[in-house]
């Protein structure tokens, strides 16, 4: 279940920040309550996964959904850089993400 927890930690961290994109510097109320909200989802699901992973792999793997998450929302959503080498870079993050998966059990 620790997996699932971190999976949906990461999914929420996606969603925190597309929320900070459309808060606007949090003067635009509704947007800023979601943003606030994914982020304390994400943080108490973290703090669940952390019940069965260890910390450096549970965090590693949090940022690193998160930051392809939104890699890939900014280049389908907003017009952001697909180049060649963004697209390897983001493979490498997802390489690390399976690998510490893979060594953790």
């Amino acid at each position: 279940m620790s997996w699932i927890h971190l999976l949906l930690a990461g999914l929420f961290e996606i969603a925190f920040a597309l929320g900070l994109k459309h808060a606007e510097g949090f003067t635009r109320p509704w947007p800023t309550l979601f943003t606030a909200l994914a982020a304390a989802t994400s943080l108490w699901l973290l703090t669940r996964a952390l019940q069965g992973i260890p910390l450096g792999t549970a965090y590693a793997i949090w940022t690193g959904i998160g930051a392809v998450g939104v890699a890939l929302v900014g280049m389908s959503l907003f017009g952001e850089s697909a180049s060649p080498a963004r697209i390897a870079c983001l493979l490498m993050i997802v390489a690390g993400i399976a690998g510490l998966k893979l060594l953790s059990r």
